[in-house]
């Protein structure tokens, strides 16, 4: 077990003192370094300034290198009353995060293992592995597993909110992958979690969001490469004066979107013209000839900017949307609001755009601030029953 090098014993010594150590018998340092704990070799344990001013705040953190120190840390938080927190791949921006205050973060990026059995078609990974961590193994063998449309975010942490992307078409969500899972309980009992162990608890954590404990590891059903692998990718850039017709492209989409296709529509600012855009990715799982022919009515749209090209189902995320995936990992705060809807309105997003449009003229400041539509298609998703897992909302026709 490591001690983070970045603090003398000394500056651990003031860190720890005053309200740090209240209330923690023997102090807080004490409890979680300790020799009796028996932590694995490569766990490393760290205490950050507790007066940054970042949401939430953390009194130390902890590095597990394995799913039986997750489960010690637990022990140890619980008996010192300490508030904690399991993080994956942090890209989360949900506000009520900022209600642990002065807790114990759980840092789960040293459980990065990714293992693809290729003759049983299942994938095994570890708490703290991101979508980007993924693509490589699974495409290198034949296979394709639904995603988000980024590689940063953690995997787990996205298949237990159910785990929408642009594969759900045809692959559903992460969740109707989801066979089982180790997961660490609220008492730091580390159990096994499937249809067969736990069903209750493996009902819940598909789609009922995180709170029910620690995922150390997750096992998934991969699904068979569509057109061997290859994907058309379709960007976009299309001024104001184009939002009408192709938000009504968007509308038409209702009752006839194909399952392989999915559309990422983003309303921003352009500094460089000084006008509101809309950012476009389309993407379609299936041959180049039917993708071109979707596509076809944006180009009469007047695009500024149009890129067209197939590329394979682990470098989508690195090239769609001028390579959006990759960029917005960059460390960064931002207050991010979401919300499915089940209708496609034209009317709506006009309304949306000009409201922004508007708020981008009045609040110059504001201008960073966009509105995201996605619309993946939903037939493999409606295919499983509403009751067979938590997930309230597979009638969703798209997601803000």
């Amino acid at each position: 077990m490591f001690l983070n090098k970045r603090f003398t014993t000394a500056a651990l010594g003031a860190l720890l003192s005053g309200k740090l150590t209240t209330g923690y018998p023997g102090g807080l340092c004490s409890a979680l370094t300790r020799p009796s704990n028996d932590w694995d070799a490569q766990t490393t344990v760290a205490f950050p300034n507790s007066a940054a001013n970042h949401e939430p705040t953390y009194s130390a953190v902890i590095s597990p290198a394995t799913e039986g120190d997750v489960a010690k840390a637990v022990k140890i938080a619980n008996s010192i009353n300490l508030p904690f927190l399991g993080t994956g791949g942090r890209h989360s921006s949900a506000v009520t995060l900022g209600d642990l205050q002065e807790g114990l973060a759980i840092d789960l990026s040293k459980l990065n293992s990714v293992q693809v059995d290729a003759e049983n078609g299942t994938l095994t990974i570890g708490g703290g592995v991101r979508f980007g961590d993924i693509t490589d193994p699974v495409y290198e063998v034949g296979y394709q597993m639904p995603i988000g449309s980024c590689v940063c975010p953690g995997m787990i942490g996205a298949t237990v909110g159910g785990g929408v992307g642009r594969w759900q078409g045809v692959d559903g969500l992460i969740i109707d992958r989801l066979m089982s899972v180790r997961l660490v309980t609220a008492r730091g009992t580390l159990i096994d979690v499937s249809e067969n162990s736990h069903p209750e608890l493996f009902w819940a954590i598909r789609g009922a969001a995180p709170n029910f404990g620690i995922i150390t590891s997750a096992t998934y059903q991969l699904a068979p490469q569509l057109n061997k692998g290859q994907v058309l990718s379709a960007d976009f850039v299309l001024p104001a004066s184009s939002s009408v017709p192709y938000f009504d492209l968007l509308e038409s989409l209702s009752n006839t979107m194909p399952a392989e296709l999915s559309t990422i529509s983003i309303m921003v600012y352009n500094d460089t013209v000084g006008a509101p855009q809309i950012l476009v990715g389309w993407v379609y799982i299936g041959p180049e000839d039917e993708g071109r022919e979707l596509i076809a009515p944006i180009l009469d749209l007047n695009p500024t900017y149009t890129s067209i090209s197939t590329v394979a189902y682990n470098e989508l995320n690195k090239v769609a949307l001028r390579g959006l995936g990759t960029a917005i990992c960059s460390p960064t705060v931002a207050n991010g609001y979401a919300a499915n809807f089940r209708n496609l309105s034209s009317s709506t997003y006009q309304e949306v755009f000009q409201t922004l449009s508007d708020f981008y003229i009045d609040h110059p400041g504001g201008r960073s601030s966009s509105v995201e539509i996605e619309i993946f298609s939903p037939q493999a998703v409606e295919a499983v029953a509403v009751d067979a897992t938590a997930y309230p909302w597979r009638e969703s026709k798209g997601y803000v």
